[in-house]
């Protein structure tokens, strides 16, 4: 969270909601309620851990937006939002915080109507982790006269193309990336426990690099060994590191709340041949599929490009290899929108940002070597400059 410095000018907010209001004109919407913490902070600024609440922000196709939300958490909007005006930060009493007997909705209701919106048609984000089944059954029925659309993704996609000052936010950010991996490479061997290794990454990604903060991922570090790094998606215990196994670590370094995730693979002791193989498959698909990360092309083209070179060597990755990065809030630091996969149309503009996924699953580990990319004028740059190949240390 940064109070004393904004992290982007009142013409930049200004700029992202003209583009938001025009998506919402288009799906004949008066007004759209964002709960997304990732969105809120996009339109507004917003930057508090207090997602575990009910909070949003109510935006219509007239004057600045409303942050909505804990009263005690309008402090912090009012120290960190672009809004100045009191009317534009707006608390709700804390009896209705966990409560069974009354729920947040309740009040958003009031406040919807009181701003004109009792008979609107109103977007809300439905496919979103902070808004539950609960919250919107009272919502609709505090405000019956009111229409109510899916308004899932809307205001992410109004994210996918960054701004120079978020694109130099993320280039902050791969660099404590690489801060992180060098510590990785640095302290891990046969014998150091697990999570003393993960609190070296942490102090390494907080502390930051060249006088560039660290903020906190939006996801912990992956960093699973041996049969464990069979499966993506397990964290670490205090089981110390042992030669004859692989460990990935699928990390990332953040400023400012803009995340840039990268995965490498240490092996400790000799590398077996299979290891070898699935190493040299993967550098050449990732090859492959960078040769057409430009402007102009699909997603689906860097994901079909990937998998036919990976298939001529003889693997298979049946998931995406990739998808949209940028502003991200816990459990994700993906922004739920353009994926690398077949069937994906998205054209590619210069400005997007995305992690380049191509991690493979073994039977007794895990090799995963990824990269976080800008789409430019005209081609791509992998934000961050870590050595792409198997790390091996004895």
């Amino acid at each position: 969270m940064t109070t004393y410095q904004k992290n982007f000018t009142t013409d930049e907010y200004q700029r992202r909601i003209t583009k938001t209001r025009a998506s919402m004109s288009a799906k004949g919407l008066d007004a759209i309620f964002m709960i997304d913490p990732s969105n809120m902070s996009w339109i507004t600024g917003y930057d508090g851990w207090s997602f575990y609440v009910f909070q949003g922000v109510i935006l219509t196709h007239e004057g600045d937006p409303i942050w909505w939300g804990r009263a005690m958490d309008a402090l912090g909007a009012r120290r960190t939002v672009f809004m100045e005006e009191d009317d534009q930060i707006r608390g709700y009493d804390d009896t209705f915080v966990q409560n069974p007997e009354k729920h947040p909705m309740e009040d958003l209701a009031l406040l919807l109507a009181e701003v004109g919106l009792e008979a609107a048609t109103i977007g809300v984000e439905m496919d979103n982790y902070y808004y539950s089944a609960r919250a919107h059954e009272k919502l609709i029925t505090a405000l019956p006269k009111a229409t109510f659309k899916d308004a899932t993704g809307l205001v992410n996609w109004q994210r996918a193309v960054k701004s120079e000052r978020e694109i130099e936010y993320m280039q902050r950010a791969a660099r404590i990336t690489e801060a992180m991996h060098e510590r990785i490479f640095e302290f891990a061997e046969p014998g150091v426990r697990k999570n003393e290794l993960i609190a070296e990454i942490y102090a390494t990604s907080i502390r930051g690099i060249d006088g560039f903060w660290g903020d906190y991922p939006a996801i912990v570090p992956m960093a699973p060994s041996g049969l464990d790094a069979t499966a993506p998606h397990l964290t670490w215990d205090d089981r110390p590191m042992q030669s004859g196994e692989a460990t990935f670590f699928e990390i990332a370094g953040a400023h400012r709340r803009y995340q840039c995730p990268q995965s490498r693979t240490l092996f400790l002791g000799e590398v077996p041949q299979k290891y070898r193989d699935a190493e040299s498959a993967v550098l050449d698909a990732i090859e492959a599929g960078l040769e057409q990360a430009k402007p102009g092309n699909q997603a689906q083209d860097i994901a079909n490009a990937f998998n036919a070179t990976l298939n001529k060597a003889g693997f298979e990755k049946d998931s995406r290899c990739g998808y949209a990065i940028g502003i991200s809030y816990p459990p994700d630091w993906g922004e739920r929108t353009i994926s690398f996969r077949r069937g994906d149309t998205t054209i590619l503009e210069a400005g997007m940002t995305f992690h380049f996924m191509p991690a493979l699953w073994l039977d007794d580990g895990g090799l995963e070597i990824t990269e976080p990319i800008l789409i430019t004028e005209d081609g791509h740059e992998c934000l961050c400059n870590t050595k792409r190949e198997l790390w091996v240390k004895s």
